[in-house]
């Protein structure tokens, strides 16, 4: 189970610095998560199977979304309208 959360804070994470545009590069990115970058090209395999839609820019030097996406991982309460979902607190 720590693995699964670990993996999900480390995609989590990936997506905040892809939505910043401040992943850098492969190299700079996988110090930043203190990982290998093997372990980093894995969690962006695993992102891609969840239809990430994750790719390198050589121009800028960033990992970027092809088109807009947002990450959301948890348990949400439905509102009592049905109209939408309202992250559940505490």
């Amino acid at each position: 189970m720590k693995i699964i959360i670990q993996h999900i804070e480390l995609i989590q994470r990936i997506d905040q610095l892809i939505q910043l545009q401040a992943t850098g590069t492969p190299d700079e990115l996988a110090e930043r998560l203190d990982i290998s970058k093997t372990k980093l090209y894995r969690i962006i395999n695993l992102m891609k199977q969840l239809n990430a839609p994750v790719v390198y820019n050589f121009n800028t030097q960033n990992f970027v979304y092809a088109e807009a996406v947002g990450f959301k991982f948890g348990f949400y309460k439905e509102l009592q309208n049905n109209k939408g979902l309202n992250p559940f607190v505490g």
